[in-house]
């Protein structure tokens, strides 16, 4: 790390570290909003976390909340065979096939959730960087 200090906004005699970590804190301002409180609701109303009874053996334990509502709002069959990811985590994906247009829109809502934020990481990291690299210096610069 070179010795070169910066000015950042109201901050002074700021290390090249310290300007990134300003510029990354002022880019996740800017990008995050409403959408963003939408897709953290779909992965939380995403969560199996309501018990339901009857079950099969070897099948994934509870419900989530969308789930129960997509299914109670969309209670129609489709000729095809739609995939599912029912389970998701250190252990891999479990994938299930739903004829059911309610179940197949119950389980994608988190998903979309995820990979909407997702997507507003990578674009919150590609501004912090290229606000950075114009800023500094080019010994300090990233990537």
């Amino acid at each position: 790390m070179s010795s070169n200090v910066y000015s950042y906004g109201i901050h002074r005699n700021i290390s090249a570290g310290e300007l990134f970590f300003y510029i990354a804190l002022d880019k996740t301002r800017e990008e995050l909003g409403l959408d963003d409180l939408g897709a953290a609701a779909a992965i939380l109303l995403g969560q199996n976390d309501v018990p339901v009874a009857g079950k099969l053996a070897g099948s994934v334990a509870g419900t989530s909340v969308v789930s129960m509502a997509a299914r109670k709002f969309l209670p129609f069959k489709v000729a095809i065979r739609l995939p599912t990811i029912v389970k998701a985590g250190a252990g891999g994906l479990r994938i299930s096939m739903t004829r059911s247009l309610g179940a197949f829109v119950g389980r994608s809502i988190p998903l979309v959730g995820t990979v909407m934020l997702g997507c507003d990481a990578f674009l919150i990291m590609r501004n912090t960087i290229f606000a950075y690299n114009r800023m500094a210096k080019p010994e300090d610069r990233v990537l």
